[in-house]
């Protein structure tokens, strides 16, 4: 096998989640690679996906350092930078990576995000026109493009604001603040469920599904919630108009080869992938396994990351976990 078939065997190694083999094949051929920008860049790739921040940090500015014009560099580098709070760092590098052709989509449509972020919606207005301009179907940009133009006619209404924060606040404390068994606490741990918001996006149903977790838990959890006035599933019938019923369907998780895959095959921006990693979503049927109402809780996940999901999962025949719901009476 050539060095360039040896490549192209790690990057689809990569693209396919396979990080250890990947690594091995890195490791492989590392001896006579040092001098190659693409060895770096796929390196750097692997410790990145694999949580070695620092180091896959390293071996991607070591690519750059190589070839500064590399562009699949330059953006993975810029991802990393972006998905972990270095917005400075990550705009300078996707700036480089769109400033030559051919145009990297998604480097343009991250790029537009973090000027919306940044309340800059004139440039993130111009991002988005570009790509439209070349690919004027692409659904994610028209998605996105109606939500920076939304923006830019917003009211900002102060009171409004603060009573969000506020309501925010309290949904972000932490369940350790409260007083719980052992056994409760336990349960909630393994469940994921790590703040009062996670609990009111969580019903009765759910919580005496898990192993373990019985009556007892549960009467003592909704007795901690009765006294802050709140209740499970108050965040679900908030969003929905709805009470919901107890009883769900299965969310349609598909092949199990599919469902292992990691979320990155999706593609998504950086925005949708920030509140994925923050509920701990890293394959497809991890995220399938959660409701539209669910992922909406997290924080600055809106409309405009749900409907872009709810594509991305439609062209994998897959679907986000649905409840049955009754009207309130």
């Amino acid at each position: 096998m050539t060095t360039d078939e040896t490549m192209t065997e790690i990057t689809r190694l990569i693209d396919h989640g396979d990080l250890d083999a990947a690594e091995k094949q890195l490791s492989a051929v590392a001896s006579g690679n040092q001098s190659s920008p693409r060895w770096w860049l796929l390196k750097g790739r692997v410790e990145t996906r694999q949580g070695q921040l620092q180091s896959g940090t390293e071996s991607l500015e070591k690519a750059i350092e190589l070839d500064p014009n590399d562009p699949d560099a330059l953006f993975s580098l810029a991802y990393v930078c972006d998905l972990h709070g270095d917005d400075e760092r990550a705009v300078e590098l996707y700036q480089q990576c769109v400033s030559r052709p051919p145009m990297r989509v998604n480097a343009m449509i991250n790029l537009a995000v973090i000027y919306e972020d940044r309340g800059d919606y004139e440039d993130a207005e111009t991002c988005l026109r570009q790509v439209l301009k070349s690919y004027p179907n692409h659904k994610r940009a028209i998605l996105f493009l109606k939500d920076v133009l939304s923006s830019q006619d917003m009211y900002y209404d102060e009171d409004l604001e603060r009573t969000r924060e506020e309501h925010d606040a309290v949904l972000d404390i932490p369940i350790s603040d409260f007083e719980l068994s052992v056994r409760s606490r336990n349960c909630l741990k393994k469940m994921d469920i790590h703040t009062l918001g996670d609990l009111l996006n969580t019903t009765e149903p759910e919580l005496l599904s898990y192993k373990n977790f019985g009556e007892t838990s549960l009467n003592e959890i909704k007795a901690m919630l009765r006294q802050k006035r709140l209740r499970l599933g108050q965040l679900l019938e908030e969003r929905s108009g709805r009470a919901i019923n107890e009883t769900t369907e299965p969310s349609t998780a598909g092949d199990q080869a599919v469902t292992n895959r990691p979320v990155s095959e999706l593609e998504l921006s950086v925005r949708a992938r920030k509140c994925l990693q923050r509920l701990g979503i890293l394959t497809l049927g991890e995220l399938v396994s959660r409701t539209e109402s669910e992922l909406l809780s997290s924080k600055n996940f809106g409309e405009t990351s749900l409907q872009e999901i709810k594509l991305r999962l439609e062209e994998h025949g897959l679907a986000l976990r649905k409840l049955d719901t009754v009207q309130s009476q």
